[in-house]
């Protein structure tokens, strides 16, 4: 029994102080820099409440034994989410984008889990060791669901590192986004700096992680690095690595845009534009949504409308808008032009054709995509939903 309440103790500490790190290093961070500061705050909260009990025999009960180890498992993930962001390359760090702000939700969640977990026991005992005010600092925490997303700026940077190919313009908007994260530097420093970086990550990459896919979007990120003034890159195979991020990368990959269109300076239509980060038949993933929006359709466009307007058109309006439409047989008019506004508002690739026929086809699946959208990127007006992320990523409902 004594060597088990020594090494609780032992682990209360060990938590304690990697709370004490995580702030330390979040205000050092390069990259994510509000994510880091979102996750040092919520971290402090928790090593505030394990002050105030560490000097009590209430971290010494068995049943809080693992969910002390899960915590400061969960801190350690925490830790080096933040080194990251404070060590690798930013422009590693760009690409990666959303996948990064996943594992800033999923983390916080995974330390909340075990927070409860740990403070669970402690409860009926609080009166006893007069720490009634436990109950409402774990309330306090319960409640501060901070909003991790990517800043709109690091959006831009994280378009113009995926492009298969960039403008004066964008290396202008690069040298804007380095410049804060290496002041003491000139762009090219920076870049050389950046391209030192990623080949250590491309190292590790073969040599730890055996990840080709990964290894080629280093190679890529190199490629910039290299020729981003220029503007001129070797065509080059990167296969879909990352998770919800521009078209460059959902295509499947990152090429030297001439090597497809020729010398004609041709571009797609669509480039510069984002896709989906939810699908339009992932709705089986939120049944509950689905069910609601096919009894009740009118409910969940007015919710987008009201939330894509940012409050100009009412939920109420939005309804007998869309009622008065279809007296006319026009409602997949009026919905395909809120969803038009919706693409527009995030850059999303598409066309009003395209917008049109897939309400005509499936109207409940397309509403159900929106909202989803709506809430995968915390726009205003959807803070406090559930969000629904990819499954491969796994991350916490904000």
């Amino acid at each position: 029994m004594a060597s088990l309440a020594s090494a609780q103790a032992s682990s209360r500490l060990e938590a304690l102080s990697l709370t004490n790190t995580i702030v330390s290093l979040a205000r050092n961070a390069r990259t994510h820099c509000h994510n880091c500061g979102q996750l040092a705050e919520h971290v402090g909260m928790i090593g505030n409440l394990l002050e105030k009990i560490k000097s009590t025999d209430l971290i010494k009960l068995p049943a809080t034994k693992e969910p002390l180890v899960g915590l400061e498992e969960a801190f350690e993930k925490a830790l080096q989410l933040v080194e990251s962001c404070r060590d690798k390359s930013c422009l590693y760090m760009l690409a990666m984008g959303w996948s990064v702000v996943y594992q800033f939700r999923q983390v916080q969640a995974e330390i909340d889990r075990h927070l409860s977990l740990l403070v669970l026991p402690m409860i009926s005992l609080l009166h006893e060791f007069r720490l009634q005010n436990l109950k409402e600092g774990l309330q306090a925490i319960e409640e501060d669901q901070r909003m991790y997303t990517l800043e709109e700026e690091d959006m831009e940077a994280q378009n113009v590192v995926l492009k298969p190919d960039r403008t004066r313009k964008d290396a202008e908007i690069l040298e804007k986004s380095l410049s804060p994260k290496y002041p003491n530097l000139t762009f090219s420093e920076a870049l050389q700096e950046e391209k030192e970086k990623l080949n250590i990550e491309l190292q590790r990459s073969r040599t730890i992680n055996d990840d080709p896919d990964q290894c080629r979007v280093i190679e890529h990120l190199i490629d910039v690095a290299e020729n981003v003034v220029s503007g001129v890159l070797p065509g080059k195979k990167v296969e879909k690595l990352l998770v919800n991020e521009p078209s460059y990368v959902v295509s499947g990959y990152i090429t030297n845009a001439k090597s497809i269109y020729g010398d004609h300076g041709l571009r797609p239509e669509n480039e510069g534009r984002f896709g989906w980060q939810a699908d339009l038949f992932g709705c089986c993933s939120e049944p509950c949504l689905s069910l609601k929006t096919c009894v009740y359709p009118c409910g969940t466009f007015s919710w987008i409308a009201n939330v894509v307007s940012k409050g100009k058109i009412s939920r109420e309006q939005a309804t007998n808008n869309l009622i008065a439409c279809s007296v006319f047989g026009g409602c997949c008019c009026y919905t395909c032009f809120v969803r038009r506004k919706l693409r527009q508002l995030f850059n999303i690739e598409g066309s009003s054709c395209d917008d049109f026929f897939t309400h005509l086809m499936c109207c409940c699946c397309a509403m159900v995509q929106e909202r989803r959208e709506l809430e995968l990127r915390n726009f205003e007006g959807c803070r406090g939903t559930n969000m629904i992320v990819p499954p491969s990523v796994q991350c916490m409902n904000a």
